[in-house]
């Protein structure tokens, strides 16, 4: 059911209307920019630390430079295909989906589906290893700091990964969740709580260490074999690219944005904007992580940081991560969720 402002007339429902007798849409470069970065940034921003100390100083800075021009130029492609036909009065495309319908068709569109199905999947099992191991750390930190002890508490991530799970199951039976319109607020708040965390923690490392650590070409060979080594750089890029990765949302922003001028050219300003205050953002974190911690940067920033004071602050963060990813889990799941009950 359309829902229209109690003052606007019959005679003036039209005005209130886009070309596709929806509510007009609204949105701007400012807005859309807004909702891509929030889109970016989350929890893969904690392993840009790893991944730089695998490629080195000279490796990761280039690789991330790299990924943020293939995503620019990527989006842009994908942003062209909003509308078909004509950019300004064509028919609009609503979903990824949608766009590879009527751009492809036929058996590829099976199979592009399949691809960002079993994306959504295995997105949705990061987040459930990502939220059980950050919840994890606050519960070693806090025993560590109960007890005393100088080794901290080991304990399995099982008990966490199911309490997780049956979180979610509840959560899972509100409708349209992912919908809500306060949860991808919340969510940006928490990002950007842990993430500036996670870089406040680096850059006071550094100043009191006195030095920048690593090396130019990462973790060498002799510490770890050659074919420990080459795998491990293509983690480090895969964990880059995941970082960056929005394309199964950028369609639904820009579905957000007013016309004129066309909806691509707002978008193609918007994703230039946020790629470059997100790549910047990136730079800073992987590259003051890689250098506070050198060649032992972990997997996850804050679960290093996790034993060391200020131990509530890291409290804060890891709480932070759960809480973002407790959402971000339902907005990748429930189109799964649709996807299967529409097959069964």
């Amino acid at each position: 059911m359309l829902h229209l402002p109690s003052d606007v007339l019959p005679h003036d429902i039209s005005k209130c209307l886009d070309d596709d007798g929806r509510p007009k849409r609204t949105g701007t470069v400012w807005t859309a920019s807004a909702h891509i970065i929030t889109s970016i940034i989350g929890s893969g921003v904690l392993s840009l630390a790893w991944a730089v100390a695998q490629l080195g100083w000279i490796g990761g800075p280039t690789v991330i430079l790299m990924f943020a021009v293939v995503i620019c130029y990527t989006s842009s492609l994908l942003a062209d295909c909003y509308r078909s036909g004509d950019p300004i009065s064509g028919k609009r495309n609503y979903t990824y989906m949608e766009v590879v319908q009527s751009n492809l068709g036929g058996a590829k569109v099976k199979i592009c589906g399949l691809i960002q199905y079993c994306n959504l999947f295995g997105i949705t099992v990061g987040y459930t290893i990502a939220t059980s191991v950050s919840m994890m750390a606050v519960m070693r930190s806090n025993c560590f700091h109960r007890s005393g002890n100088k080794n901290p508490c080991h304990e399995s991530s099982n008990p966490y990964m199911i309490m997780f799970g049956i979180i979610e199951i509840v959560l899972s039976q509100i409708p349209d969740f992912d919908q809500i319109w306060w949860l991808s607020i919340l969510a940006s708040i928490m990002s950007f709580t842990y993430s500036s965390i996670g870089l406040g923690l680096g850059v006071s490392t550094v100043a009191a260490n006195g030095i920048f650590k690593g090396t130019l070409t990462g973790i060498s060979i002799g510490t770890i074999t050659r074919t420990q080594k080459l795998w491990k750089c293509f983690q480090a890029l895969a964990n880059i690219a995941f970082s960056y990765c929005y394309s199964f949302v950028l369609v639904e922003i820009q579905d957000t944005i007013k016309s004129p001028p066309s909806e691509a050219t707002t978008m193609k300003k918007a994703n230039l904007i946020s790629v470059a205050i997100t790549t910047s953002f990136y730079m800073l974190c992987g590259c003051m992580g890689y250098a506070a911690l050198g060649d032992q940067a972990p997997g996850n920033l804050l679960t290093e940081f996790g034993f060391r004071d200020p131990f509530w602050l890291i409290d804060i963060a890891n709480i932070a991560i759960v809480i973002h990813l407790v959402g971000a889990y339902q907005v990748f799941s429930q189109p799964l969720f649709a996807f299967i009950e529409k097959c069964l």
